[in-house]
């Protein structure tokens, strides 16, 4: 569930080094490192930010990377941990499909924690996204459309979720199925979310329909 998500040692750069760049990897991950980090440690290096403030959380994620190298995609993590969403969208792109989640009493994307058997971020997400949503055959969009950082409690003294977020279309006429992490499912129109969706969400129904 999203909140409730998922290395071995490179010398990281000098904070400095971290700069901007045209999709090259900022620096280099790893190479004994399980996949899933090496993919994270990719993905994040190639991601183009849409602006500056995604720019500076694509930064920031890769920092936490590279000073977490044994655990930074695992919920064990205390310091933070990546973890892997998704805006599911319907075959026509107009609604999208929101769990309540059961401990957060919210509407929210898909999502949550890494789990051992992730090779890919984009993997996770999917992943996620089937065994909450119930529904096969979802098509992932490529690469990450936005990044979050918000604060949850799946450790007793709180933590962070570094959050990598993806766009998946449903199949025409699907079915979904609520799973017990969720009191309810439900497609909201995307120009018609609930009331109480905070702004991380309204910015990633807008970018993934934008896609």
């Amino acid at each position: 569930m999203l909140a409730a998500a998922r290395r071995p040692g490179a010398t990281p750069p000098a904070s400095g080094q971290l700069a901007l760049r045209a999709r090259q990897p900022d620096v280099t991950a790893p190479p004994a490192a399980a996949p899933l980090y090496t993919d994270a440690f990719e993905a994040l290096s190639a991601w183009t930010a849409p602006d500056p403030e995604q720019e500076r959380l694509r930064r920031e994620f890769l920092r936490h990377l590279q000073e977490h190298p044994a655990d930074g995609v695992w919920r064990e993590c205390a310091d933070g941990h990546i973890t892997a969403s998704a805006a599911v969208l319907d075959a026509s792109r107009s609604r999208i499909l929101l769990t309540l989640h059961s401990k957060v009493k919210a509407w929210l994307q898909l999502g949550g924690h890494c789990e051992p058997g992730d090779a890919t971020l984009a993997g996770a997400a999917l992943r996620e996204a089937t065994e909450e949503s119930g529904i096969p055959g979802l098509r992932p969009l490529p690469g990450p459309v936005q990044l979050d950082r918000h604060r949850v409690r799946c450790h007793p003294d709180g933590t962070w979720h570094l959050d990598v977020q993806y766009v998946m279309i449903a199949p025409e006429g699907a079915r979904h199925v609520v799973s017990d992490e969720s009191d309810d499912l439900a497609w909201f129109p995307v120009d018609a979310l609930p009331a109480d969706a905070d702004d991380a969400l309204r910015r990633l129904v807008a970018r993934a329909v934008g896609r």
